[in-house]
């Protein structure tokens, strides 16, 4: 129903909600002093609580919730959170206004996004890549074997792509447009379609506004340790799983996901550094809210089965 990005944008005199998603993300770097757009989760984890709230009552509202038919949630959180953090998402989506929360890890919801067959006594591997943590996962016969997760996503490419430009040529650039410069020319493997951007920023120096040509080849280098980080997750989770499911690996592969692994050449640096091939999935952003619905879809076909048989 809804695909926007966890962004909110407050009046910090008011402490009033002016907008939510795309609306808000279109307002990072260019309010005024009194208006603050904010991320109220980092790292698959809240940083602020209220907002966090307000941020998850508005989603409920969107989706055509109101007080009187309160619906029971189910949210899709990292593997690498901590018991508190879990606790955290849960009482924020209860204090929106939901009658339960239910949390899912983000691998299994992914897995079951991508239609992999993980209820089979088959290895099946998943490399998701959010926008602030990597977790990849083994998974068979409905759980997860092996789990290596870090938290190193997009917004530390963003991060680091704003560093660099920064750094080698003096000029600050804003969250935005690292984001574009890296959807737009960074890579983590050489492609033979690539061309150079001009990225406008402000002189460090001077204070006035400045373009520079950046090429995709330093964007890879300003990339490369947030991408080599993923890799040797992958590497590590490779390495922990039992031997018969690594055989499965070789023949199923491993399928990517998430907003980060839609970065050009991923999958290509991936499948060298492995030795196993690499599968982008077909719709990497919405692969893990799919798999939750899913989950949802099963739950409610289960409940009616028992309703049925309880009568």
């Amino acid at each position: 129903m809804l695909n926007e990005p966890t962004v909110i944008a407050l009046n910090s005199r008011t402490h009033d909600v002016l907008a939510m998603g795309q609306e808000a993300w279109q307002m990072i770097g260019r309010t005024p002093g009194y208006i603050v757009a904010v991320r109220p989760l980092r790292k698959g984890a809240i940083t602020d609580f209220d907002i966090t709230q307000r941020m998850i009552r508005l989603l409920l509202q969107r989706a055509g919730v109101s007080r009187f038919n309160r619906p029971r949630v189910l949210i899709c959180v990292p593997s690498a959170i901590t018991e508190v953090e879990r606790r955290a998402v849960e009482e924020a989506a209860r204090g929106a206004g939901a009658t339960g929360a239910y949390l899912i890890e983000q691998p299994m919801a992914a897995a079951i996004g991508a239609g992999l067959p993980i209820h089979e006594p088959l290895g099946n591997m998943i490399v998701d890549v959010g926008g602030g943590t990597t977790e990849t996962a083994v998974i068979s016969l409905g759980g997860i074997v092996a789990l290596q997760a870090i938290r190193v996503g997009g917004f530390d490419m963003d991060a680091t792509i704003q560093t660099y430009v920064r750094r080698e040529y003096g000029i600050a650039v804003g969250e935005r447009t690292a984001e574009e410069i890296k959807m737009a020319i960074g890579s983590a493997w050489p492609l033979a379609d690539e061309m150079k951007a001009e990225v406008r920023g402000r002189d460090l120096m001077s204070g006035l506004p400045k373009t520079v040509i950046l090429s995709p080849e330093e964007v890879r280098e300003a990339l490369e340790e947030q991408v080599s980080a993923i890799v040797d997750s992958v590497v590590k989770c490779l390495g922990m799983a039992p031997p018969e499911l690594a055989q499965d690996l070789i023949l199923q592969g491993i399928h990517l996901v998430g907003g980060g692994g839609m970065l050009r050449g991923l999958d290509r640096r991936l499948a060298e550094d492995t030795a196993v091939p690499v599968h982008l999935v077909e719709a990497p952003l919405e692969c893990v809210v799919l798999g939750a619905g899913r989950c949802l879809e099963a739950f409610e076909s289960l409940k009616v089965m028992f309703m049925g048989a309880a009568r």
